[in-house]
């Protein structure tokens, strides 16, 4: 990032009407969806016609450049009440591939809330702001696109409504995308970004169709939500893959550990909370989404998901046919079920933003009947947890916890039998997830892998 922006933006952080977020339960309290707002924006971004990437950029009410200018203006409203505390960025770049067949400006929104004591370590919540109709070049037709994705665009929103009133150690950035539908465009754009900028980036929360609870199957799960996690790292070269067969790492990816984390805090947030469905893949069968690109970078991210997709409502043009009803429309969601996500976002993002990175893990267990776990020191630590679960299992179970001034400690197990990890402890009780000691486990980026010297 910046200097100068940096500079700026904390500058404009100290005199802003923000409220420290010292105690861990502090802003989690204040934390208020507004349904209504999430309605309200739901609507506005209907009325554009289509925010197909493809469509009009210069007119005034109609397509994705009206809409991308709205979705500025709606970040520079909330910072204007936080007294100029976002700092707003709109990366872009020209594309063309096989859904774009002529070259054309791609725009994404961000809305950056640096942190107040390492700006530089990021966490990210994104969602496409563009729509298709049934063709996914069709720039004229008309494309509601409220689920998919205004669900999680408006959630966006209404996250960097709630969150910027308070200050953070470390930075939020607030992403809306451009062209997820022609090729998942604008997440490679942000995962570009991302990477210029140096960012260490802790998680990534993608979310694309949050808004429904009704299949079209005729199921129904307002209960549930999704979060979809790679298993092997995407990121991970040859040498990391044989390193992960012979030692383990194949199901404890940054990403699904951070699916893991997600699961126990919505089990921890109230009777109304939803409940983390854990989907063990990367994303839905045959599909994909704009976290992707990042796990290609070796960023955290998963996706999030409705529990039960309605195939009727997404992807396809506004018609009545055989007496069913196509097409993504406002009268097709589930509002008071986008309320819980956009919650579980909300807190996980302040939740994230408060931990230091999960440490690098390593372990050694090999020919002997206890493990020696040790890690780096995370900066911004008061305190570690070390874990442990069964290979065959699926949840963590904590051990114990350790100062700062700890960074070892050696477990009465056998360490063939078990995986082991260490999740980092703030000052004010927020907890990392947990980076698992396997081949690939660390919250960073790997090395990239030289290319063998031809002969």
């Amino acid at each position: 990032m910046n200097i100068r922006l940096i500079t700026a933006a904390l500058t404009a952080l100290a005199c802003a009407p923000v409220i420290p977020a010292t105690a861990l339960a502090q802003s989690e309290a204040d934390i208020a969806i507004s349904e209504e707002r999430l309605r309200a924006d739901i609507d506005t971004l209907v009325r554009f016609g289509t925010r197909n990437t493809l469509s009009v950029q210069d007119h005034p009410t109609r397509g994705i450049g009206a809409a991308r200018r709205w979705a500025e203006a709606e970040f520079r409203r909330i910072s204007a009440d936080c007294g100029d505390c976002l700092q707003i960025a709109l990366p872009e770049r020209m594309v063309q591939g096989r859904r774009i067949a002529q070259p054309t400006r791609l725009v994404n929104v961000l809305a950056i809330q640096p942190g107040t004591e390492r700006p530089n370590e990021v966490v990210i919540v994104s969602a496409h702001i563009d729509s298709m109709a049934s063709d996914p070049t069709d720039a004229t037709t008309d494309a509601p696109g409220a689920n998919d994705d205004g669900s999680g665009t408006v959630l966006v929103f209404e996250a960097a409504r709630n969150l910027s009133r308070f200050k953070f150690p470390t930075t939020i950035v607030y992403a809306v995308l451009s062209g997820e539908e022609q090729g998942l465009y604008g997440g490679k754009l942000l995962a570009d970004y991302a990477e210029e900028q140096g960012w260490v980036v802790k998680a990534v929360l993608n979310n694309d169709i949050v808004g429904g609870s009704h299949g079209s199957d005729g199921i129904v799960d307002d209960a549930h939500v999704r979060v979809f996690s790679e298993a092997v790292r995407a990121d991970a070269g040859d040498g990391e893959r044989a390193d992960m067969r012979r030692n383990g790492g194949e199901n404890d990816a940054p990403s699904r550990n951070l699916s893991r984390w997600l699961a126990d805090l919505s089990e921890n947030d109230g009777d109304d909370a939803l409940s983390v469905r854990q989907v063990w893949r990367a994303d839905r069968m045959g599909r994909g989404g704009d976290h992707l690109p990042m796990l290609d970078k070796g960023f955290p991210a998963v996706r999030i998901s409705v529990a039960v997709e309605d195939y009727e409502h997404q992807h396809q043009n506004v018609r009545t046919e055989g007496g069913t009803f196509y097409g993504d429309v406002p009268a097709e969601m589930d509002f008071p079920y986008l309320a819980r996500v956009t919650r579980l976002n909300t807190l996980a993002l302040a939740r994230l933003a408060r931990t230091p990175m999960p440490p690098r893990v390593k372990a050694d267990a090999a020919v002997r009947t206890d493990t020696l776990v040790e890690w780096d020191s995370a900066e911004g630590a008061t305190g570690y947890a070390v874990w442990r679960r069964r290979t065959d299992d699926a949840a963590w179970q904590r051990v114990r916890e350790l100062p700062a001034s700890t960074t070892s400690t050696t477990l009465d197990l056998r360490g063939d039998d078990w995986i082991v990890g260490v999740s980092s402890i703030a000052g004010n009780g927020a907890e990392s997830p947990v980076a698992a000691a396997v081949p690939g486990g660390a919250f960073y980026p790997l090395p990239k892998e030289e290319a063998p010297e031809s002969e």
